[in-house]
């Protein structure tokens, strides 16, 4: 079945090669990790599997933290008027407390373990930490999980094979 995959995959233009592996690593819970594993399973060439990936979690995550942070600043304004802050949900008190242990590096590095980084980069903006090193830490993470991921697969594929 792979063998298949792959030649299917290798039968398309470089373009659609590289906007299939993009799309499904911007989606929450796949990221640049299984995206490169699609990819390499699919038999798209790896220089552009783990771009593509990489490139396509980074957008995505980008979105998220740039509408936390708009949404911050419409409830800070918001609140200048009084309002009480509603209760955390139990996984957002979670991030909040690995967010005050392990701060930006430690949450953007190790989160993706637990939540996807589109979600924790949000959650990190929400509580107040600086977007840019948000997005900075988060650009980091993505590219080293992609990394350590792309290592797995292969290492998988040869012992299939």
């Amino acid at each position: 079945m792979q063998e298949a995959l792959a030649e299917f995959t290798q039968s398309l233009p470089v373009w659609l090669q590289w906007a299939g592996v993009m799309l499904a690593a911007a989606i929450p819970f796949i990221e640049s990790y299984f995206g490169t594993l699609i990819g390499i399973v699919a038999g798209v060439p790896l220089p552009i599997t783990l771009l593509a990936a990489v490139i396509g979690n980074v957008a995505s995550m980008l979105a998220f933290v740039f509408a936390a942070s708009a949404t911050r600043a419409k409830v800070l304004a918001r609140r200048s008027g009084g309002a009480e802050p509603a209760e955390p949900s139990p996984r957002r008190a979670r991030v909040k407390r690995m967010f005050d242990r392990f701060g930006v590096p430690g949450v953007s590095l190790l989160g993706q373990a637990v939540l996807p980084s589109q979600i924790t980069s949000g959650m990190m903006v929400s509580f107040g930490a600086s977007r840019n090193a948000v997005i900075f830490w988060q650009v980091i993470s993505i590219i080293l999980w992609a990394i350590i991921f792309t290592l797995i697969g292969l290492g998988g594929l040869a012992l299939f094979r």
